[in-house]
């Protein structure tokens, strides 16, 4: 049995797929591409799918995951270029490795999040940004199946920082994976602001309506309702506060198991 893990980004229109519709898609394209995959024993088998943790509806991403077992070795770039051949347009495999040791959920303790705002300035951004950091505590609330709860948002955001629609070379710069979203970001406006921010995954997990839903306790901003919000990367805190890709100790695992370095 070999294990793989793969990192896919969910774009355009394929971002108002609820998370089951996704895993029926992807399912569907296994099949397709004549991947080997284990199955589950028992009344009902299904494919050995693993996924760590998914977006919302309606939110964009360019780093979520998923594991596979497979019941036959196969070579992850042709494996990630024949599912790529049969997957719908929005989703697409970004890197498929081997899984090495250790577990891939322990590696996602945050994610760093791009929410596009219409119709805010930056200036105006930044301020309830400030206003948003500065407080210790912020209740906002939500409703779930089981009724409305209240949950603490500036507990799980770990930093904030405005940014300007105008500037998308800096942005860029600092965030590779934004350039990703540019297609999808909302045009013919007059330049507004960009919230970037990361949040700890928590339980409940602190979602970006959660955190925008703070921005209007504090500040009383009440952003768009055509803002829009990509997760950039998920991964491990390090010590200087950013984030460490998770698919890192699998590389390095597959460069060992081979017997080569690394190019460089």
């Amino acid at each position: 049995m070999q294990k793989l893990r793969l990192r896919y980004a969910k774009r355009g229109r394929l971002r108002f797929s609820s998370h089951r519709d996704l895993a029926r898609v992807f399912e569907r394209a296994l099949r397709r591409a004549g991947v080997p995959m284990a199955y589950s024993q028992g009344f009902s088998p299904h494919p050995k799918v693993s996924w760590a943790g998914a977006v919302p509806t309606g939110v964009a991403s360019e780093a979520e995951y998923v594991e596979l077992h497979l019941v036959q070795r196969a070579d992850p770039e042709v494996l990630r270029a024949e599912l790529n051949r049969v997957l719908p347009p929005g989703m697409e495999l970004l890197e498929v490795v081997e899984a090495g040791p250790g577990s891939l959920a322990e590696r996602l303790e945050a994610s760093r999040w791009g929410i596009a705002l219409p119709g805010l300035p930056a200036a105006e951004l930044g301020d309830a940004v400030a206003a948003l950091l500065a407080a210790e505590r912020v209740e906002v609330e939500r409703m779930t199946k089981d009724g409305r709860r209240t949950l603490d948002a500036r507990a799980a955001i770990l930093s904030a920082e405005a940014q300007d629609s105008a500037d998308l070379d800096a942005l860029s710069d600092l965030y590779p994976a934004c350039v990703a979203q540019v297609d999808d970001w909302p045009k013919g406006r007059a330049p507004y602001g960009i919230l970037v921010t990361v949040v700890r995954q928590t339980t409940p997990v602190v979602r970006p309506d959660d955190v925008l839903n703070a921005l209007r306790v504090v500040a009383d901003l009440d952003p768009s309702i055509s803002a829009r919000a990509t997760r950039w990367e998920q991964g491990r805190l390090d010590d200087e506060g950013g984030l460490a890709d998770p698919l890192t100790l699998d590389r390095a695992t597959a460069v060992a198991r081979l017997g080569t370095t690394p190019a460089g």
